[in-house]
């Protein structure tokens, strides 16, 4: 099967969060209250700022926020990044293209159209969604205004945080990723992509069965196969993995430019395979043998008020065997359930890790012959992060394990023959850790990575004597 690369990226118009650091406001010790509803009003005249996916249509640019001096709350403005270089941290900020007016030739409301640009100043904050020479978004402070250009004003910045641009707000959050924004890499031959989403629109053989908002990858691969198996025993595995992700954010402030009093970053989503594992894999030797089948990439930019955060999601695919070079298996099961991963961070405890997971499986069919061990994972590792640096780390890996106790011969017909017994087992491993990069929110740097810590459970799927 011909390998392809589905890309369909984000529209390329870009966005500008313009935030002055450097003034001071009364700090707020109490916390967001957890399940409050986006852009209900705050306690203690707390800005809360509504956690929501950017808008993706022509017709609705993401929206350009500023803050304008000594007040400390971004609102919407008619400036974009027009261009920046990484090298020298030089951008060029530019007024935006004017948004077209609906169908109908209505001008929109006045309270949706953004403020008049002002001239950028030393200290302003500019977070930006992917723009020219920032595929990743852009978060900066502005240090030096060198002048006007044929393209715009030209500045230089400095790496900046979050809490620089959200200030004293509060969000909360959960946005989930347009599986058509996934950028998609297969490793290896027999793997196919399929999506659907809003507005009936689906890709890929699979696309018509997906509930909206799923994406699938269809794998059937050979693997290695025991030296003194017969050509029967060939090993293969084939099946799929579904899932539906999405990105939750949340957001305390304090003062401008303080770290904040909480924070989350994570991932979490359902997720559905089927797989069948089949045949004599061959022994491991040291670590089990991990596969990888395809990379998957997308970056989604969530509007946090009229601020444009920039997520980027990376996951990898695969299929990990782990075999003693003696058990032949037929076997084919069902996982579904989900996930959530993550960090969260409290002052005065630092970050903390979050893993969870949900899930159960059942055989749809099981043979074991003769004696020894095996074990196969369809899983996927993945990472979140923000403006292209990675926060969180996880291996999510729901598995199907198998042994035998006793040999079993074979006979001409290909029948097998022995006393003893088999069992089967599903389970789920997750693991992960935390990273350095997570200082973007504007909490101090942690001083080592944080393992998610290890969630394993496992549970017996099926059981019988050897031999068919």
């Amino acid at each position: 099967m011909r390998t392809f690369a589905q890309r369909l990226l984000l529209p390329g118009l870009t966005t500008l969060a313009l935030a002055t650091a450097g003034c001071s406001a009364p700090a707020h010790t109490d916390s967001a209250a957890p399940g409050a509803a986006p852009g209900a009003p705050a306690a203690g005249g707390d800005q809360r700022l509504e956690v929501a996916a950017a808008p993706q249509g022509p017709a609705d640019p993401i929206p350009v926020a500023r803050t304008a001096t000594g007040e400390g709350r971004p609102e919407k403005s008619s400036l974009r990044v027009a261009s920046y270089d990484k090298g020298t941290q030089r951008a060029v900020i530019a007024p935006a293209p004017k948004p077209q007016p609906p169908k109908g030739g209505q001008n929109p409301p006045s309270d949706a159209s953004p403020s008049p640009a002002k001239p950028v100043a030393v200290g302003d904050v500019i977070a930006s969604a992917p723009a020219p020479g920032a595929p990743d978004g852009l978060l900066a402070k502005v240090t030096e205004v060198v002048g006007k250009t044929d393209r715009g004003t030209e500045v230089k910045t400095a790496p900046t945080t979050l809490s620089a641009a959200l200030g004293e707000a509060r969000a909360d959050g959960k946005v989930k990723v347009d599986p058509s924004s996934m950028v998609v890499e297969p490793l290896m031959k027999g793997v196919t992509f399929s999506w659907a989403k809003g507005e009936g629109a689906r890709f890929g053989p699979e696309g018509a069965k997906l509930p909206l908002g799923n994406l699938r990858l269809d794998v059937n691969a050979a693997i290695d196969t025991a030296k003194d198996a017969p050509a029967s025993a060939g090993a293969s595995v084939s099946g799929f993995v579904q899932l539906a992700p999405q990105v939750e954010f949340s957001y305390t402030g304090t003062r401008i430019g303080s770290a904040p009093s909480a924070a989350f970053l994570g991932m979490s989503g359902d997720w559905s395979s089927q797989w069948a594992l089949k045949g004599r894999a061959a022994a491991s030797t040291g670590a089990p043998k991990r596969i990888p089948f395809a990379k998957l990439h997308s970056t989604p930019v969530i509007q946090v008020g009229p601020v444009p955060v920039v997520v980027n999601l990376d996951l990898t695919t695969y299929i990990q065997v782990e075999a003693d070079g003696q058990v032949t298996l037929d076997v084919q099961q069902d996982v579904k359930g989900d996930f959530r991963v993550g960090g969260s961070y409290a002052a005065g405890k630092g970050w903390t890790p979050v893993s969870t997971s949900a899930v159960h499986s059942t055989p749809v069919k099981a043979t074991v012959a003769a004696a020894g061990r095996v074990k196969g994972a369809l899983g996927a590792e993945a990472s979140v992060g923000l403006y292209g640096a990675v926060g969180v780390g996880a291996d999510f890996a729901p598995y199907l394990r198998g042994e035998a106790d006793a040999k079993a011969s074979a006979s001409g017909d290909g029948k097998t023959s022995g006393g003893g017994a088999w069992a089967l087992y599903g389970g789920i491993d997750l693991n992960g850790q935390l990273h350095l990069q997570l200082s973007l929110f504007g909490t101090p740097v942690l001083e080592r990575r944080i393992p998610l810590g290890s969630l394993h459970r496992e549970w017996p799927l099926a059981s019988g004597g050897a031999g068919r």
